[in-house]
């Protein structure tokens, strides 16, 4: 029988037994569980994983039945093995096994581990089979890329002749050169496409790793590793070399001597003048050109 005592924080009135009967009992005890699942679920967040990801799962690598943290480390592994034919990269997406970190349990690909629970990755992708606690880096899934990339969505297009997400600062304002992405860094030779290190396009078209750009700049070297191009606005370095040549004067027996030129960066062929510092193009008047053979006149 209920009564009026002097009531403690854990005693109820008859209404508010009531209430808990009613449903808002439910409620609060829904609440605690849902606490609960997500601490569960949230256990070891960012405590595991290589130098490349953290991630409460490593993958077994179908292609050598060999378990690591990630594929990088799979590749950087058998890159290294003494046998060359027996070096090799693994495929992400035939990836079907990873073990919990948490509780060491082997399983079929999944975000949430089939024993203990835990979040093996607060972002997971199902076509990759790619786990990472660290989702600061905006990652996403390109289905015309057929791969993960990150830096936000809503900052990058995936142009389709190039064939890969770039950012959009780039739309309509990068020269499209077939499949540039899917070759090898002129400067380190990487692969690109895959690389996790940032890519910069240069005016050419032609890609290669931002650092190694940053470094051949630093080399003073300014045009492209593969087509020669200049890859800055050289206005100013072709008109300090407009003064050098005014004041450099010839030899008698080659101030009159002509030879044939490409432009390097309008590709334009033209005859002018020899100089020892340089030869001008008459086209876009840029010195970044190279000697060639007259032309064949036809007979």
């Amino acid at each position: 029988m209920l009564r009026s005592t002097n009531r403690g924080e854990g005693d109820m009135t008859v209404s508010q037994l009531h209430l808990w009967g009613g449903g808002v009992g439910v409620t609060i005890f829904s609440a605690k569980m849902e606490g609960c699942c997500n601490e569960r679920l949230d256990f070891g967040k960012m405590g595991y994983g290589c130098k490349h990801y953290r991630r409460r799962c490593k993958i077994r690598a179908p292609c050598c039945n060999e378990v690591f943290d990630c594929r990088h480390c799979h590749n950087e592994a058998t890159s290294m093995l003494r046998k060359i034919f027996d070096r090799h990269e693994l495929v992400r997406q035939d990836v079907t096994q990873v073990i919990c970190s948490v509780c060491d349990t082997e399983q079929p690909v999944a975000r949430v581990c089939t024993n203990c629970g835990v979040n093996m990755g607060e972002y997971f992708c199902e076509v990759c089979k790619f786990y990472d606690d660290d989702i600061d880096k905006g990652q996403f899934h390109c289905d015309d890329c057929g791969i993960c990339r990150v830096g936000g969505r809503e900052n990058f297009f995936h142009c389709n002749k190039c064939d890969s997400c770039y950012s959009v600062s780039l739309r309509n304002n990068h020269l499209c050169v077939e499949d540039s992405m899917r070759h090898h860094c002129p400067i380190c030779y990487e692969f690109l496409f895959d690389s996790l290190k940032d890519t910069t396009v240069m005016k050419c078209g032609h890609t290669m790793h931002t650092e190694c750009y940053h470094e051949m700049i630093k080399r003073d070297k300014y045009c492209c590793p593969i087509c020669s191009r200049s890859t800055l606005d050289m206005t100013k370095a072709w008109k300090r070399m407009d003064e050098e040549i005014e004041e450099t004067i010839m030899p008698e027996d080659l101030r009159y001597k002509k030879v044939w030129i490409l432009c390097n960066d309008c590709n334009d062929t033209t005859e002018v003048y020899f100089h020892i510092i340089g030869q001008k193009c008459r086209h876009c008047q840029s010195y970044n050109t190279r000697m060639i053979a007259p032309p064949v006149l036809p007979q």
